[in-house]
């Protein structure tokens, strides 16, 4: 078969026309293009194995990853292909939502470098300071919250209520579990919290009334959920107009011990994950992003998604 019709028949696919289009200004990875079209790493690897052997595109190892980019050394044929796939791809329905996925892979790329050379500057995070604590820099931040009305979504026995309640100006904190309600509705007593009201409910179904809270957070209870993309839902019809929900979970791993361990329902959750099911939820200004890695193993890494009603 000549190059010319092995291009054509690998042009023939439409999945193969978004990847083309994804291509168009930039190196892509394998994992990024799973990120960006939420599709396997089989299916991705067999696309982008199709399209290689048609001299539609170049690849580089780098590491134990593999980046892809459109044929910059294609004769004159073959350019021409690559240019009219790339109009083509700019048709497809998807391309729309890939464009908003890819800049935001591209944007976490450029944050993920500015964070390396940032924690390794002087190695100030490795070293001790007087004063200088995680708890005291969350006092700080909680002083400049307004006085919001908050729901804590699967606050377990409420250590994060406790410390939004001294700010806000409510707090209604939501568990599953009798004990947990119990014990942190005790705390909260003694330790004077008139305005922190805990409250037994589940989080697809928060009893909570709609329309009536500034701010919703979900703090490594997600993956606990039977449905997280309800539990986002149910979260968007408690928000006031302009209200924000904010999302503290693991990024998507393949520590499975955690389900035994930790109760886990979900192994995390990919960022392209929480971005849907906050845009499908009607949330808007939707960022997304990974704000901790562990060091010990198995180095999990904290997700933080953020988006307003």
């Amino acid at each position: 078969m000549t190059t010319t019709l092995k291009s054509l028949r690998a042009l023939a696919d439409l999945t193969r026309l978004r990847i083309i289009g994804l291509l168009e200004r930039d190196e892509i990875s394998v994992n990024e293009l799973q990120d960006v079209t939420r599709m396997g790493q089989s299916r991705i690897s067999t696309h982008l194995g199709l399209l290689q052997e048609s001299g539609l595109l170049q690849s580089r190892r780098e590491g134990k990853r593999t980046f892809y980019k459109l044929n910059q050394d294609a004769d004159g044929m073959t350019r021409e292909m690559i240019q009219l796939a790339v109009r083509a791809a700019k048709e497809l329905p998807e391309c729309g939502a890939d464009q908003v996925n890819l800049k935001r892979i591209l944007t976490r790329r450029s944050e993920v470098a500015q964070v390396y050379f940032n924690q390794v500057a002087g190695r100030f995070d490795r070293s001790y300071g007087p004063g200088r604590s995680w708890q005291a820099f969350g006092h700080l931040l909680l002083r400049v919250l307004p006085p919001l009305v908050v729901a804590d979504l699967g606050s377990g026995e409420g250590l994060l209520s406790e410390l939004l309640a001294r700010r806000s100006k409510k707090v209604i904190a939501v568990d599953n579990s009798e004990k947990m309600v119990a014990f942190g509705a005790n705390k909260a007593k003694k330790n004077g919290l008139k305005n922190l009201e805990f409250r037994l409910g589940d989080l697809e179904a928060p009893p909570i009334e709609a329309e009536s809270v500034d701010l919703v957070i979900l703090s490594q209870s997600l993956h606990h959920a039977g449905d997280p993309a309800r539990a986002i839902a149910s979260a968007h019809k408690l928000l006031v107009a302009g209200g924000q929900v904010m999302i503290l979970d693991l990024l998507k791993h393949s520590f499975e011990q955690a389900r035994e361990l930790h109760g886990d329902r979900w192994l995390g959750f990919a960022e392209s994950d929480l971005h849907h099911w906050l845009e499908a939820a009607g949330f808007k200004k939707i960022e997304v992003s990974v704000v901790a890695r562990e060091e010990q193993a198995p180095h999990f890494q904290t997700i933080l998604a953020g988006a307003a009603r």
